[in-house]
């Protein structure tokens, strides 16, 4: 895993690229990379590129970034990239390649790109396998091209003046460069976080910086133009997936395939093993296709001792079954105050989520680790949450009753206040906002109900950043089209909930101790075989994906009840036993930080 940075000064009047600040937005990432940087500036100041190294494929010098080549047909250093996350299915394109007469000079998965770039163009992102964000500036062409990896696994941002673009992999190295900004706050990222407990793409704190979205690409030429294509959406390929397609019993290979392309590394890899069924089917998985040991990883919590949370237990019975090198690590409330400031401070955004994968990532890497799979998208792929259920009984519930909607508003506006004292506010928003998938949806993952935010922000900020977001209407119009319940609920929960929350957090939070997270349940290849099974009665289940490794799981893990990979925050936080501390408030403590910075 890497940290990027491409200036580009696309208009004849932009002022020129400063090495300065290339440089600073790169040091600002200096832990998505310690093992190597580099930087290029061209002579006329119009492009520079920079890079930060973690080195997992092809540790030699010979694989440095930003990486140079020439054109095959002649043309000297006409292309350059910068490029953060794995291909896992590299060697495969390579071959292509040299099966047409290409020479590589390393094994690096970087070199690939480029010369995959030289023969397809924009259209070889929908070739890839693999988690990725990258730059390539064509010299001939006069050129930027931009990619993001089809789920937005890793991050990519841009700001653009109208006549320089500015790029990196994290939204705090971009302002770190830009000394003279004075763009403000942007509404829809202040009130999206205190909504959803993080920043719904393609927004941020910041009016002038946004996302590339996930499976697109972006060129921008020198002047201005561009172009803007998108090779990967999730929904798209449940409407288009005929329903005749691979049967429950190729799971397994389906399964083990993933698990293997997401073990191409030079380097040791590891796993973080909760008593959960994704990761501990990953274990599974992962010691029948790895020609070395896996190493697995789990916290332990003193304040979840002999209670069903207690993860530890359960994880070193799975790590025995499958014979691998086992670390768990015990955090105490002491030490997690201890690192709370760090914890904050390398959030590239606020996050209500996180910190379990910031400690996980931690004991990773004192095990000496690099990389690390984790089983994030197994309750999005598997229809694993209860959302899947409560979130469309409530829409076809509501949705059945004439003018709801006001009658709604009218008992919130009456009782939404009592109704906070008891309980959650969402029951008192209910009736108003949940007579749809994507209004239930906003009930049962929303943070902060719209009605409260005033009480902490300016209202023309609520009423402004509301006004962008149009958060129901976009979730309903993310969902049209798909007609089962099941699958509209498998979007939302991707591009929603495990976009903007569990992947930017396991970026974060693993570039924190210098790990790289990878993913091998949010696979483009996985998801498109199976999709025609998903939403059908024959929809493989969280079961169905848990039967797949040999020699199966142990049956205490298979019947243990969901818990999900939980930390003690409350307790660790709360003064006393009467002074809960609960999510809602850590939201706010959470976003104190970046009050000042925007």
């Amino acid at each position: 895993m890497c940290g990027i940075t491409a200036i580009f000064a696309y208009k004849s009047d932009a002022p020129p690229v400063r090495l300065r600040e290339l440089e600073s937005i790169s040091q600002a990432m200096v832990r998505r990379g310690p093992d190597g940087s580099g930087h290029w500036l061209d002579n006329e100041k119009r492009i520079g590129l920079a890079h930060r190294r973690l080195s997992i494929i092809d540790l030699t010098a010979k694989a440095s970034q930003p990486m140079t080549r020439n054109s095959l047909n002649g043309h000297k250093d006409r292309y350059r990239i910068t490029f953060n996350g794995e291909i896992y299915n590299f060697r495969v394109l390579r071959e292509e390649l040299e099966a047409k007469g290409v020479k590589f000079t390393t094994e690096s998965d970087t070199e690939v790109l480029i010369r995959l770039y030289e023969r397809d163009g924009p259209y070889m992102a929908e070739k890839l396998r693999g988690m990725f964000a990258f730059a390539i500036w064509d010299h001939v062409a006069q050129q930027l091209f931009l990619a993001r990896d089809h789920f937005g696994v890793k991050p990519l941002y841009t700001a653009d003046d109208g006549k320089t673009l500015r790029v990196a992999s994290q939204v705090k190295a971009l302002k770190a460069g830009m000394a003279n900004d004075s763009s403000g706050p942007d509404a829809a990222g202040y009130v999206g976080f205190f909504l959803f407990g993080s920043i719904p793409e393609p927004y941020t704190l910041h009016t002038n910086i946004r996302a590339l979205p996930a499976g697109s690409t972006l060129t921008v030429e020198k002047g201005g133009k561009r172009k803007k294509t998108c090779f990967f959406d999730p929904a798209n390929v449940l409407k288009n997936s005929v329903k005749t397609g691979p049967s429950i019993n190729t799971l397994r290979d389906i399964m083990l395939d993933s698990v293997k392309h997401h073990l191409v590394a030079d380097v040791p890899i590891g796993l973080f093993l909760s008593s959960g069924l994704d990761s501990a089917t990953l274990a599974g998985l992962a010691t029948e296709v790895s020609n070395t040991k896996i190493n697995t990883i789990t916290l332990g919590f003193e304040e979840f001792k002999n209670t069903q949370n207690d993860e530890a237990p359960l994880a070193k019975t799975v790590a025995k079954h499958y014979k691998t090198q086992h670390y768990t690590e015990h955090i105490s409330r002491s030490q997690f105050m201890a690192a709370l400031p760090k914890v904050l401070s390398t959030m590239d955004q606020p996050s209500v989520d996180g910190v379990n994968t910031f400690f996980v990532a931690r004991a990773a890497a004192n095990a000496g680790l690099k990389v690390a799979l984790s089983g994030i998208g197994g309750d999005e792929l598997f229809a694993g949450y209860d959302t899947f259920t409560t979130v469309p009984k409530i829409a076809r519930t509501l949705g059945t009753i004439p003018g709801i909607n006001s009658f709604g508003k009218f008992f919130r506006t009456i009782t939404g206040s009592l109704i906070r004292t008891m309980t959650s506010p969402k029951y008192a928003s209910i009736l108003e906002l949940g007579n749809t998938i994507g209004g239930a949806y906003f009930i049962r993952r929303g943070l902060f109900m719209p009605w409260e935010l005033p009480e902490f922000m300016e209202p023309d900020m609520v009423h402004d950043g509301w006004k962008a977001l149009e958060p129901i209407s976009r979730l309903n119009d993310t969902v049209t089209g798909i007609p089962s319940p099941e699958n509209k609920l498998r979007i939302l929960e991707m591009t929603m909930y495990m976009r903007n929350q569990l992947l930017r957090d396991a970026d974060w939070a693993g570039m924190a101790h210098s790990l790289e997270i990878r993913v091998p349940l949010i696979d483009p290849i996985l998801f498109s075989s199976l999709a025609p099974l998903l939403g059908t009665t024959n929809s493989p289940t969280k079961r169905d994906m848990a039967n797949t490794p040999r020699p199966a799981l142990p049956d205490t893990i298979l019947d243990r009840p969901k818990t999900g990979f939980s930390i003690p925050l409350e307790k660790w936080l709360s003064e006393s036993p009467r002074d809960k501390f609960n999510l809602r408030l850590w939201a706010h403590k959470v976003f104190e930080p970046y009050i000042e910075q925007t």
